[in-house]
């Protein structure tokens, strides 16, 4: 494992990433970073981070028999804490500059990972905020959402409903069907420009606020939407107190149970620049 974990890109290196990105970030809430690893580099990681999922995935049942969330995506956590290959790629200085350069801030933190995988007919994931479940103090938050292969609008292409994080947390919902049609209400009640890429390359990635509303259609297509997401803290940020179950189940799993009003920074949630 040690040799293997070496001899893997390390993503040390900077990458300066368009202003258009940071303007686009500012307005709208979310952006697409094209190019971020190369095809050599994601070839390199993606065999690592789709073994490690499998291997720690726990979704047993048949299709039929999940619920909406169930159907949207195979959903699992942390795998850096269990996988030194996989920690290289979710502690990686590149990825985690262009979300403090988005941010605005001069270091971030790591909340958690998590590989998302869309199964071949799998359902559409209901609108939300990641925000809604997270008890931090700061808006500035960020999730990297990356393919590792390349997709289009029929595997489940992340959708944005732009400018939306300006209002902050909305609705009292978790991710579900009750969220889908509160949220597809506001969103078109507010009148939301919809947002979403046609195709992204395997190394792409979009960058979205925590509080920025977004969906993701079912996925029509026979190949597994593979996707691996980090979610990025400012450096600074503090435990707030929980505002729903959610929250607290959060704050005792990825806070390690800080108090409210520490700042955030366990062995969960390493300072990564």
């Amino acid at each position: 494992m040690e040799s293997q974990v070496s001899q893997l890109p390390d993503l040390k290196d900077f990458k300066t990433i368009p202003v258009e990105n940071v303007n686009e970030f500012l307005e709208k809430g979310h952006t697409l970073v094209k190019n971020i690893l190369s095809p050599e580099e994601i070839a390199a990681f993606r065999p690592i981070i789709v073994e490690a999922a499998d291997r720690y995935n726990t979704e047993k049942r048949k299709m039929e028999d999940r619920d909406t969330y169930g159907k949207a995506f195979l959903q699992i956590m942390n795998l850096w804490r269990s996988d030194e290959a996989v920690k290289k790629f979710v502690l990686s200085k590149r990825l985690a500059k262009i979300a403090a350069d988005l941010l605005g801030v001069e270091n971030v933190r790591l909340y958690h990972d998590q590989a998302l995988f869309k199964e071949p007919g799998g359902g559409p994931t209901p609108w939300h905020q990641d925000q809604y479940y997270w008890p931090i103090d700061t808006n500035n938050t960020i999730t990297m959402w990356m393919p590792l292969v390349d997709i289009d609008v029929d595997m489940g292409m992340l959708t944005f409903a732009s400018g939306s994080f300006t209002k902050g947390a909305i609705f009292d919902f978790e991710i579900s069907d009750e969220s889908e049609k509160a949220f597809d209400d506001y969103v078109s009640d507010n009148g939301f420009p919809i947002s979403r890429a046609k195709t992204m390359k395997a190394g792409d990635a979009t960058f979205h606020r925590g509080f920025t509303i977004h969906n993701a259609p079912g996925n029509d297509s026979e190949k597994m939407r593979q996707v691996m997401t980090i979610i990025y803290l400012a450096d600074g940020a503090r435990v707030s107190p929980p505002k729903n179950e959610w929250q607290k189940n959060d704050l005792a799993k990825w806070l390690m149970g800080k108090p409210v009003g520490e700042l955030i920074d366990s062995e969960l949630n390493p300072r990564i620049l």
